[in-house]
């Protein structure tokens, strides 16, 4: 039986806001993949780019993948490239239901550019085109990895907690 929720999801589609709801909605523990992997190393995620680039975040990843998907009954946001190394989503789907946080690009763009510093990869001159660049590219491994899938762009982060929970209702190898 499955026990955890982990969100997946292009950055900027809600995962930690959408998780943090959730979780406090079920009475559950709260992981942000990315914050664990910030502690772990001992360095912000620009820090790690920085010094090691995306080989060396992913490599941590892996690791942190590992360590959570031991937990049960957690809520977990996982980084946008979660999806891109096969090994981390079979880890996340022995304990884990996936569920996969969309958006469309223009809301992507206007969510994340408060967040100016902390998304290496969109450190670019356009950034708008990178984001339909690494969508167009990634889209296929979130629709791989996902059970249940919602469009955020038009959601408050409660109506997106309700349609999760609703989904979840109906699958019966998940574990409430």
């Amino acid at each position: 039986m499955k026990t955890n929720i982990a969100l997946v999801g292009f950055m900027g589609t809600g995962k930690t806001a959408v998780g943090q709801a959730l979780a406090k909605k079920l009475n559950r523990k709260f992981i942000e993949l990315d914050w664990l992997i910030e502690q772990e190393s001992g360095k912000s995620i620009p820090e790690i780019f920085r010094q090691g680039g995306e080989i060396a975040f992913r490599e941590l990843e892996i690791e942190a993948t590992k360590k959570i998907a031991g937990e049960k009954k957690v809520i977990i946001a996982c980084g946008g490239g979660v999806i891109l190394n096969k090994i981390n989503i079979d880890r996340l789907r022995e304990s884990s239901r996936t569920v996969y946080l969309t958006a469309s690009p223009g809301v992507i763009l206007k969510r994340i550019l408060k967040e100016v510093g902390q998304r290496p990869l969109l450190e670019v001159d356009n950034p708008a085109r990178t984001i339909r660049e690494l969508l167009k590219f990634r889209e296929p491994f979130y629709e791989r990895a996902a059970d249940v899938t919602i469009n955020t762009s038009k959601l408050d982060i409660d109506a997106v907690v309700e349609q999760i929970i609703e989904k979840l209702k109906e699958d019966e190898s998940f574990d409430f």
